[in-house]
């Protein structure tokens, strides 16, 4: 199915030729995993948060306003998902993004919706009805 042609190109994971069905199947397990820690908009403003700078749980929470169990809760999911970093430094745990490609990711991401967006714009302006 070319629909589904790029996600079964051995290029696509990581370039590791002949890999077995399979690893390419945790491959995909993995990816799917990473791409679940995106699926709630309060991770991606703690990543690019945490692209600004490493912060503590009080600190997202105050820069998010949004209160700090929750902030802690998404953490926790973006940590298992190895997303951000922790260091405790005395009683507190600084977090800082694990990978800087992650916002370039975010980034990339945005822009397709972006165009997506503009494309349904169009779309919407042509099927309004002529006076």
């Amino acid at each position: 199915m070319q629909i589904f042609a790029h996600a079964y190109m051995p290029e696509r994971c990581g370039g590791m030729p002949g890999i077995n069905s399979e690893l390419e199947h945790e491959v995909h397990q993995l990816h799917s995993r990473m791409c679940e820690g995106l699926a709630d908009p309060t991770r991606i403003l703690i990543l690019y948060a945490l692209a600004e700078a490493p912060r503590n749980v009080g600190e997202l929470a105050e820069t998010l306003h949004a209160p700090q169990p929750t902030v802690s809760r998404h953490l926790k999911v973006l940590r298992e998902r190895g997303m951000v970093s922790g260091e405790r430094l005395g009683p507190a745990v600084r977090y800082s993004l694990a990978d800087s490609r992650l916002i370039e990711a975010l980034d990339l991401l945005r822009a397709v919706l972006a165009s997506q967006l503009r494309s349904q714009a169009a779309l919407a302006a042509t099927a309004e009805p002529s006076e």
